[in-house]
């Protein structure tokens, strides 16, 4: 009999505490033995606290006091940033990460018994300016309404050169011919035209077009739909399961799961490696 592998799946928290106190609160009552963040974990860019202040005195505080009260039993943390979190502050999480709290995993892949774990943050074009991690999707399209990642606006350097870089390649290069039968991808964006990626245009227009109510990722979906990873995690569109009554999906073999939320509760979406379909969500 396999043993349960428990894991706790959080997106878009946008640097709200007490969502965050809820979250630390029930992984040390719980004891999860992986805890996947995807992405808008950070205080709007345009408020008064200090984004990089939050992660390093209270989500470093958090992490750490967890860790001494849990001591083995701390859970790894696997986290991405999403379109909200300004890349300039990506350095404070590779601060966390060297510190043994966190793994930063944009990009990058780690393993857990026989799990691999993968991270992608982007998303595709979006009618908001910070660009950091948006990407044309599978060519250089925007929709309607949408501004090209390339026109908007970066707060880092290193993120200015994107205008020939697709979701699409940036996927092929993390996992090239890989198999992904034992993966567990956790991406900002969630596949396009799904249960997990409806926003709430409807009968919304843009120079008399009518706007797309599925704004997540053909490249994701695509991905998902060739390469069949095991399981994928979602967030960004926080209104899609009271619209659709949905936060899961199975797109063939993958279990596709979104934690994103538009309600004041923490969504906290708690499955088991080895029987993802048994997945629930509660909302705390």
């Amino acid at each position: 009999m396999k043993r349960p592998i428990k894991c706790f799946f959080v997106s878009d928290l946008h640097g709200r505490k007490e969502k965050y106190n809820k979250l630390f609160s029930v992984i040390e009552e719980e004891k999860p033995e992986m805890v996947f963040m995807g992405g808008d974990l950070l205080p709007s860019f345009y408020s008064s606290v200090d984004p990089e202040s939050f992660i390093r005195d209270f989500l470093g505080n958090a992490f750490d006091d967890l860790r001494k009260k849990l001591g083995k039993q701390y859970p790894h943390f696997y986290l991405i940033m999403g379109n909200d979190d300004p890349k300039v502050y990506e350095e404070a999480f590779i601060s966390l990460e060297k510190k043994g709290m966190i793994s930063y995993m944009h990009l990058k892949s780690k393993t857990f018994g026989k799990y691999c774990i993968y991270g992608y943050s982007c998303i595709p074009p979006s009618p908001f300016m910070l660009k950091d991690w948006e990407r044309y999707d599978v060519s250089r399209y925007a929709d309607p309404g949408c501004i090209h990642p390339s026109e908007g606006s970066f707060s880092s350097e290193t993120v200015k050169q994107i205008e020939h870089i697709t979701i699409s390649d940036e996927l092929k290069e993390l996992c090239g011919n890989k198999d992904l039968s034992a993966s567990i991808i956790l991406f900002h964006s969630p596949p396009y035209n799904t249960n997990l990626d409806r926003a709430a245009l409807d009968g919304e227009v843009f120079d008399h077009v009518p706007l797309d109510v599925h704004i997540g990722s053909i490249a994701v979906r695509r991905f998902i739909e060739e390469c069949s990873p095991y399981i994928t995690l979602h967030g960004h569109v926080h209104e899609s399961s009271a619209i659709t009554g949905q936060w899961k999906q199975k797109i063939g073999t993958t279990w596709c799961f979104s934690a994103a939320w538009n309600g004041r509760e923490l969504a906290l979406v708690t499955f088991d490696a080895g029987n993802p379909e048994d997945a629930t969500r509660r909302l705390l």
